[in-house]
């Protein structure tokens, strides 16, 4: 699936020039005139990063921002003013914790590669968070098996980290215990 990132600003030259800037990125450009219709937007679409102006309008970047992070917390945000005062910087970075803050006029550059590096940090944190599910469910295969069959996963290592080998358990029926694995792996890949 594309990844998406939405440009919020009320200024026609701004979204033009950020169309025709990010326009060959490799991820699907969005362009809003107004936080309210891009609020809207984010009912309809999965949207990545967010680039808000701050000084808009109807609603200021910070406060749309922040009603992001609330409501799609997995959304990158980012801020664009040409208003840049202490105050402005402390609210979006407090309320929308915002990923990075760009001041007006700033390099095209510059930000499609922050949009780059934001882009690429999410979907570092999907596939961490799919590793550490991955994980948990192993763990729980291995705690059920053990439950069973008592000492089946202990391993013992001499001093050169060979494996000992002990009797363990006795299984009578291999494809018995072959089987039930199999089983609590289906039950948990089904459920």
């Amino acid at each position: 699936m594309q990844q998406k990132v939405l440009v919020v600003d009320d200024e026609q030259s701004t979204r033009r020039l950020m169309k025709e800037a990010l326009g060959m990125e490799p991820y699907q450009l969005l362009i809003s005139d107004s936080a309210e219709k891009a609020l809207e937007m984010f009912k309809n679409e999965t949207i990545d990063v967010v680039i808000s102006d701050e000084m808009m309008p109807g609603m200021p970047g910070s406060e749309f921002l922040a009603l992001v992070r609330q409501k799609y917390p997995e959304t990158i945000r980012m801020i664009l003013t040409g208003h840049a005062s202490i105050e402005s910087a402390i609210r979006a970075i407090n309320e929308g914790q915002i990923y990075h803050f760009f001041t007006k006029p700033c390099r095209i550059y510059d930000l499609a590669i922050t949009i780059r590096k934001a882009l690429q940090q999410k979907e570092l944190m999907r596939k961490s968070r799919e590793l550490l599910h991955l994980a948990q469910r192993q763990s729980s295969y291995i705690r059920n098996i053990e439950k069973k069959y008592p000492g089946i996963t202990h391993v013992q290592k001499d001093k050169q980290g060979g494996v000992l080998l002990e009797d363990g358990p006795e299984v009578e029926d291999y494809d018995q215990l072959i089987g039930e694995i199999k089983a609590l792996l289906q039950k948990e890949k089904s459920g």
